[in-house]
């Protein structure tokens, strides 16, 4: 039983849908904070309005309120469950803190005698309010940068003059730096400071001197309620001050700090901790060091919630904070819980790391065209990846190669800058993809002081390149004949790809890999195991590396694999790599769902997967977690060493997708529907051919391959033309064009940024209706899971548009022409497992826009509204171990169910917010209405042509 015994039941409040500067972090540190009270026996009720995670699935609490974050929401539960004691508000980043605090001051938890657990309001007002933060670091000796605080333009002008040029703005009580800005010239400084006036809900802005060029770093925290206090990751940012931490590239443990400073760090952060207020949980504290001997250090800022970065310190580490903060939040103190990863060690025992982690964020300027794409101290990643190593370079390179933006890691693809201007002016304003411009800087010979001169990015990060950039230099002199063992070993162990290899002795990736067969130069795994192996670890999680062979006493050579092999049958579920817009935390969903069922049929089960922020990568959720790039090489490694039954490639989206035609090639089995169907239904004429045979209707199209065919095309069909890429996620480069002149100048700019695709030229539909159906077939049954209408017309992404389920507008004759194309589809695709297709309806005649058989981002929010498992039920299907006619489909939904989208426009001020055929939506909640008359659906339904855009 927990220590405080008056606890029986807990409300936790989610973060509700995915946005700019908090994402599925919180979903991650949630979910598991809701598992952690239900192992002592708490009762759990959840609010969160975000219906694609995995958090608000039905098992995750007692009771799952998917309703909008509001006080009216808190006091309807509340009602409905007077048996609440308490509310742990620190698990839902800033949107949970914001309502815990907005129900605080209405009296709320006060009228209902709820608790609140795991923070102190006064510990929350002190962080957030700069004004209170700076006076309380004065009063403890905690050096800061000159700032003040201003609520008025006046004021703000007033400061400005005062402090001089550059300043750092930044708005109080905001997330993931909403409204911040650094301001390096006066006739900027009104229109970024009006901004982030706006963007603070009490219209405060704190004002200080900018530190440009100091080192950044972060401490992750735990504390208990007898002031015991844990570090557990001290993470580096290799991009200096200036940039916010979430755009940061970011290191574990510290790299470039000094022991002694590192001491002094440590001390002021538990001294920051201990005085901010009387909690019990995690907390997070930001500092600078001056980039000189003496090594200042001045407080950015503490957090008293588990935090963006907690997710990666968790999954960096293997201590899961989340969890523990939790057990805190209830009473335990740390030394009475045990490290779940050791099992033999208390949770008192800091974490030490044998191994590197590098975190890079993953942006998605091109869904925003026109925006800003220089970082600053306001957030832009949409996501991001980590790569473990046994040092930084190989931890980079796996980071890198984890991102899927067409890189195979640093240098060595033939995708270099080579421009000195492009370079400098890419360096001097951080730009998304400077983590390569750094390694093109080298190549280009630009100098490392001239490097660190411009970017102020530590020397020790840019010689670890530099090293990387002479081994290139040094295999380059090579053929794959000749390339002796020792440097292929080196480039291996420094993280290169053999596709990297490859292009530096100009062979085939293949080459590479027999050479290193032959040479036996292959990867081990490494357990994840928070303490340097001074303990032994008891969980599957694995990163791999390469090692040098021992040769043992008896003669024998080896190197030491740590992931042992069972005779169990297994399957392995490929992951969705980083968040981004078009695949986002809804994989990670099916993916968690695919993982339990296929334990449930008695398999073995394997993750592989990159993203920290996500459920998937818990240490026990799979039987085994590789947390490894989503990347050929590396998968094919792991399935040679498990040697599964088969992979499963529907859950993860296109990212998994993109994958099944390898693992055919390579004779491994696609669990579920083939290779060849998902090809077929991705390849827009030969899937169009299907429907011709089957007698199903859809828009008028042609295929193209250049600009003339594509031209050629547009004389037989009417414009308005949707062009539409093959083999892309998120409606990426699809547009309607209205006259020749777009069409030419769009076919040329497509294939340049996706060569040799084939693309789709459809007749649009203009003023149509669009619907789409989800399914589950197992090659002979179909059951539709599901048929949702959008608000918006067709020509709107269907991420993007307010879908409805069920439909509110289509007749009875339009729903059975879309029941039977579902079935028809699904079975002439020979499709096993899941199946989403869309439709554009138009004078009542039912047309096929486009199928594709796999999880697609609807299938979670069927599932919530219906309260249903179908991605269980699915990965059943695919596993051959059910018939879809095996199980008792029992959908609940009184009224109807609309899944709304959400942008995170607010990040870029001067983009066009117009909608159209390119997703450009973050994240979805979900909203629940009895009927038709009610004013949420009627006021989407009047403004549903307003965005629309060509």
């Amino acid at each position: 039983m927990p220590k405080n015994n008056n606890l029986k039941c807990v409300l936790l409040i989610g973060s509700g849908p995915i946005v700019i500067g908090q994402a599925c972090e919180f979903d991650y540190s949630g979910s598991q904070s809701l598992r952690s009270l239900r192992e002592d026996g708490i009762k759990t009720v959840l609010i969160n309005s975000n219906p694609a995670t995995i958090m608000t699935d039905p098992s995750m609490a007692d009771h799952v309120y998917l309703k909008p974050l509001n006080t009216k929401s808190i006091i309807e539960i509340l009602k409905n469950h007077p048996e609440i004691d308490a509310v742990l508000p620190t698990m839902g980043g800033q949107t949970a803190l914001n309502l815990c605090i907005e129900a605080q001051e209405k009296g709320i938890w006060d009228d209902f005698n709820v608790a609140l657990i795991g923070v102190d309001i006064d510990a929350i007002n002190i962080t957030e309010d700069r004004e209170l933060f700076r006076e309380l670091m004065g009063k403890i000796g905690v050096g800061m940068a000159p700032q003040a605080t201003a609520n008025s333009f006046l004021k703000a002008k007033e400061i400005a003059q005062e402090f001089g040029f550059p300043l750092c703005i930044r708005s109080s009580f905001t997330l993931g730096g909403a409204g911040a800005a650094i301001v390096h010239e006066e006739k900027d400084f009104d229109e970024l400071l009006t901004r982030g006036l706006e963007s603070s809900p009490i219209h405060e802005v704190m004002i200080d001197k900018a530190l440009l060029g100091w080192k950044e770093y972060e401490l992750e925290l735990l504390r208990d309620k007898n002031d015991n206090v844990v570090i557990i990751c001290t993470i580096e940012n290799m991009d200096p001050m200036g940039i916010h931490t979430g755009d940061s590239i970011t290191v574990a443990p510290a790299m470039t700090l000094s022991d002694k400073t590192f001491q002094r760090m440590r001390d002021m952060a538990i001294h920051m901790m201990r005085s901010i207020g009387d909690f019990e949980g995690g907390c997070n504290v930001q500092f600078a060091v001056s980039p000189d001997e003496a090594e200042e250090i001045i407080a950015i800022e503490i957090n008293p919630r588990v935090s963006r970065s907690s997710a990666l310190a968790s999954k960096a580490t293997g201590y899961p904070i989340a969890k523990v903060a939790t057990k805190l939040a209830i009473g335990y103190t740390l030394d009475e819980l045990s490290n779940q990863i050791t099992g033999s060690t208390s949770a008192l025992f800091e974490p030490t790391l044998d191994y590197v982690i590098v975190k890079i964020p993953r942006w998605n300027f091109d869904k925003f065209e026109g925006s800003d794409r220089t970082l600053g101290l306001q957030m832009k990643a949409v996501g991001e990846v980590m790569g473990i190593g046994r040092s930084f370079q190989e931890a980079l390179h796996k980071a890198t190669q984890s991102l899927e933006i067409k890189r195979n890691g640093l240098g060595a693809d033939g995708k270099s800058h080579k421009d000195y201007d492009t370079i400098v002016e890419k360096l001097t304003h951080a730009s998304w993809d400077r983590v390569f411009v750094i390694y093109d800087a080298i190549q280009a010979g630009i100098p490392l002081s001239r490097i660190f001169e411009i970017t102020k990015i530590d020397m020790w990060f840019l010689k670890q390149y530099e090293e990387l950039y002479t081994l290139e230099k040094e295999i380059s002199t090579n053929t794959i004949e000749t390339l002796p063992k020792d440097l292929l070993l080196e480039a291996k162990q420094k993280g290169f790809a053999d596709r990297q290899i490859a292009h530096m002795l100009k062979c085939y990736e293949s080459e590479v890999y027999k050479k290193r067969e032959k040479l036996n130069i292959n990867r081990v795994y490494k357990l994840v195991d928070t303490c340097a192996a001074e303990f032994k670890a008891q969980t599957p999680y694995y990163y791999s590396t390469f090692e040098s062979e021992i040769e043992k006493p008896d003669g024998t050579v080896s190197v030491q694999n740590e992931s042992i092999v069972t005779d169990k049958k297994k399957v392995i579920v490929l992951g969705s790599g980083p968040n981004r817009i078009g695949q986002g935390i809804e994989f990670d969903y099916c993916c968690v769902h695919g993982v339990l069922a296929a334990s449930e049929c008695g398999y073995e089960t394997i993750m592989i997967n990159c993203n920290p922020e996500t459920v998937s990568t818990d240490f026990d959720i799979a039987d085994k977690l590789y947390f490894e790039p989503v990347f050929w090489e590396h998968i094919y490694d792991i399935i040679r060493h498990e040697k599964p039954e088969g992979v499963i490639v529907q859950l993860g989206g296109q990212t998994a997708l993109k994958l099944a035609e390898k693992l055919e090639r390579y004779g491994i089995k696609v669990l579920g529907t083939s290779f060849d169907a998902l090809d077929l239904a991705e390849d827009r004429g030969s899937f169009s051919t299907l429907l011709k045979e089957n007698n199903i209707p859809y828009p008028e199209f042609g295929v193209a391959e250049n600009a003339d065919e594509a031209l050629a095309i547009a004389d037989e069909l009417d414009f308005p033309i949707l062009v539409r890429p093959s083999y892309v996620l998120g409606g990426q480069g699809m547009k309607i064009v209205i006259n020749k002149k777009e069409l030419e100048q769009h076919v040329i700019d497509l294939l340049v940024k996706i060569p040799n695709n084939k693309l789709l030229l459809d007749h649009y539909l203009d003023g149509a209706i669009e619907a789409e159906a989800d399914a589950i077939c197992d090659g002979e049954n179909v059951y539709i899971i599901g048929i949702m209408e959008h608000i918006e017309p067709c020509g709107v992404h269907s991420g993007d548009s307010n879908s409805t389920l069920p439909p509110f507008n289509l007749g009875e004759f339009v729903m059975q022409q879309i029941k039977d194309y579902t079935k028809t589809i699904a079975l002439a695709l020979k499709t096993v497992g899941l199946i989403n297709i869309q439709f554009a309806i138009k004078d009542d005649k039912v047309y096929i826009i486009e199928a594709n058989p796999r999880a697609s981002r609807t299938v979670p929010f069927i599932a919530k509204a219906y309260g249903e498992p179908y991605v269980n039920y699915a990965t059943k299907v695919m596993l051959g171990h059910n018939k879809v006619t095996d199980f008792d489909f029992n959908p609940q939904l009184k009224g109807y169910a609309i899944k709304q989208p959400v942008f995170s426009f607010n990040k870029f001020p001067n983009v066009n917010k117009k909608l159209g055929p390119e997703m450009k939506s973050t994240g979805e909640s979900i909203l629940f209405i009895d009927d038709l008359k009610d004013d949420a659906f009627y006021e989407l339904y009047s403004r549903r042509k307003m965005y629309l855009s060509k």
